[in-house]
């Protein structure tokens, strides 16, 4: 733990909400005073609305479609449990504790705006569950992403009561044992608390947070691996000139190739190009890249935005005590997030496959062994370099591509067409981490490939570690020291995983020069 994310009267910046689900950083309630009235103040007019026998849906009124069925006030106080139990229908994998933790602090965010009637006492365990690391077992699929994501939040919901399993101190049991473990009790849920948990977007949001985060670190990570395959190539540093992209001024596409420039700058004062033009997965690098760094303010705006809202049905108004209807549990802004995300994070996978197809191939990669062999001699004719790491990368790619079709545009009437149009943000949301998924595992092929190209070269005399400006340097000198170089054939399945996980977990140096960030 390396920090503390305050919740409550500040918002959350996707940063927190990532050190949160890596564990980089611990949650607290925030002590003012005035936000602990707030949310006290929402859930006393939830209270008085009941006293005077007003009518709430959700409250006093059944779920959905059943808004028409009134609820006696003597049964009230067992709704919020029905909901929570018959909501226990999730299947599919089980989201990671990373993932999890993401969904806890987004439904904490949301809860302690104040205008979800909930008791100060629940977002204290809440919080007190994110912090202590009592972790909901939430399965993956269920939701259609209006009215919230209803299903996987009940495990969320029933954890709080005490009723589902979780993830604490390395092993399965049931929240109200790990609850006494930790010195704390469930809560009994109020009549509009298991709603107020459960009619959101939080899991949606938590995982587009971390798909958020592994996009931007696939971004420099992907701009760093162009300029080392472009350096293997022997490649052309005047694609990257700084007045060609002033006479197309996109940002993002800009700052992409400043980097490259950069990055290519000492080989580019010793060497002629080989080329005049080279091929488009190395030129048009900055314009397949710098969409993603263009685009990436805008989604962290909308994310931020929407994990930072009153998200659920009905709304309380903290001022007034007005209970007020609408549809803020639509994820439609969250799934579109995801969608574009997935589309442009599955063009620079393709722009990764090309790049080590360029590689790998003898007709193409200006003088490099055929699939990169180390093997030299007799030896040459029994192994066969990077070959089927380079039919492994397509095949990530192309599953990658197929899952770019956009699931916000499959909506599906259901619930007795009370949720007659929904966003399947959540199902978007799953889709982008996994198109991230099978990108960062062509990234670490692509790595493989120039760690071994580039050694290649230098061995050969026709580059020199002084050809690698010390940005890149320092890149390099990391996965030298991570990957083996392969002389002989090995297996490298474990080697991809461990490359994977520091890729996902952002653990390479990526860093450049002041003025290419």
């Amino acid at each position: 733990m390396t920090g503390e994310v305050i919740f409550g009267g500040r918002d959350l910046s996707l940063e927190e909400v990532h050190a949160l689900a890596t564990r980089k950083a611990t949650a607290r309630l925030s002590g003012d005073p005035g936000f602990r009235e707030s949310i006290a103040r929402s859930a006393a007019h939830v209270a008085e609305t009941l006293a005077r026998d007003g009518i709430i849906y959700g409250v006093t009124t059944g779920y959905g479609d059943s808004v028409t069925t009134p609820v006696p006030l003597d049964l009230v106080p067992e709704l919020p449990l029905h909901l929570t139990r018959f909501h226990g229908v999730g299947t599919g994998r089980i989201l990671t504790p990373e993932e999890t933790r993401a969904v806890m602090a987004a439904r904490l965010a949301s809860l302690v705006r104040g205008w979800s009637g909930v008791s100060i006492e629940l977002v204290e365990l809440l919080c007190e569950m994110l912090r202590l690391d009592i972790l909901p077992l939430i399965p993956a699929e269920g939701s259609v992403g209006a009215s919230g994501d209803l299903t996987p939040l009940s495990y969320v919901a029933g954890a709080l009561a005490g009723e589902r399993r979780v993830l604490f101190n390395g092993r399965e049991t049931m929240s109200a044992e790990a609850f006494a473990e930790a010195g704390m009790k469930p809560v009994v849920l109020r009549p509009k608390e298991a709603l107020a948990v459960m009619n959101g977007t939080a899991v949606m949001s938590g995982l587009a947070a971390i798909a958020y985060a592994r996009a931007v670190s696939l971004s420099s990570l992907s701009t760093r691996l162009t300029s080392l395959a472009s350096l293997a190539l022997l490649g052309n540093p005047s694609h990257f000139d700084e007045r060609l992209f002033a006479a197309k001024p996109h940002m993002g596409q800009m700052k992409v190739a400043a980097r490259v420039r950069d990055d290519l700058s000492a080989f580019a004062a010793r060497h002629a190009p080989s080329r005049l033009q080279d091929r488009y997965s190395i030129r048009c690098a900055p314009h397949v890249i710098g969409v993603l760094e263009d685009m990436a303010p805008v989604f962290r705006t909308t994310l931020e935005t929407e994990i930072n809202s009153a998200n659920d049905n009905p709304l309380i108004d903290p001022a007034s005590g007005n209970i007020l209807h609408g549809g803020h549990f639509y994820g439609g802004h969250v799934a579109f997030v995801m969608d574009s995300m997935k589309n442009l994070v599955a063009n620079i996978a393709d722009l990764m496959d090309r790049q080590m197809a360029l590689l790998v191939d003898a007709r193409f990669n200006n003088g490099l062994p055929s699939n990169l062999s180390g093997a030299k001699g007799p030896r040459a004719a029994v192994n066969h370099g990077l070959k089927a790491l380079q039919i492994a990368a397509s095949a990530w790619t192309a599953e990658a591509l197929k899952l770019t079709m956009p699931a916000s545009v499959f909506s599906r009437s259901t619930e007795c067409h009370n949720q007659d149009k929904v966003s399947m943000g959540t199902i978007a949301a799953r889709d982008a981490l996994r198109v991230l998924e099978l990108s960062e595992q062509v990234a670490a092929a692509l790595t493989i490939s120039v760690r071994q190209a580039l050694r290649l070269r230098i061995e050969s005399g026709v580059l020199s570690n002084a050809d690698i400006a010390p940005a890149a340097s320092v890149f390099f000198a990391e996965i030298e020291q991570a990957i083996p170089f392969i002389e002989e054939d090995r297996t490298l399945d474990v080697l991809i995983g461990d490359l994977c996980r520091r890729s996902e977990m952002d653990e390479w140096s990526l860093a450049w020069q002041e003025g290419c960030s």
